[in-house]
């Protein structure tokens, strides 16, 4: 399906604010409220709309710290990244995976309540993960901005 004007006003409202009502979305895109109702339906189920969050508040919950965890792997074979995956996945401090390209294997994204935390989760979890061959953290200073919302 190609996405039209009114898809993307949609999209672009929904990600900034999710729990806006159809009355509201309606009137700010300019549809009436069951034709809004209609395309996004049609945008979930064509997947557009993946699913819909709380985007909770890390440092009220007592995860201020961010690390960037860089991921050498002693090999490149499918059963060892495929090992490594699996388990990364079970690491509750992990938010986010990825397979890079360049001179790391994998960047992890992990929270923490402090740098000693992050020692615990780094003894506990990430040093146990099968394959790694190498590790680098990098702390994040301060967050200069963060969104979810993509380009549409």
């Amino acid at each position: 399906m190609k996405l039209d004007r009114i898809d993307r006003r949609i999209l672009a409202v929904l990600q900034k604010r999710g729990r806006i009502s159809n009355a509201e979305l309606s009137e700010e895109v300019n549809l009436s409220p069951s034709a809004c109702h209609r395309r996004v339906q049609r945008l979930e189920a064509e997947g557009y709309i993946r699913e819909y969050v709380a985007l909770l508040d890390a440092r009220r919950l007592g995860c201020a710290t961010t690390v960037f965890v860089e991921i050498t792997l002693s090999g490149q074979a499918d059963e060892v990244l495929e090992a490594f995956e699996r388990q990364v996945a079970l690491v509750p401090d992990v938010l986010e995976c990825h397979l890079m390209a360049g001179t790391a294997d994998y960047l992890l994204k992990v929270v923490a309540q402090n740098t000693e935390d992050f020692a615990r989760i780094h003894r506990q979890y990430l040093a146990r993960l099968p394959g790694v061959q190498g590790m680098q953290s990098s702390f994040a200073l301060r967050t200069v901005f963060k969104t979810t919302a993509l380009p549409v």
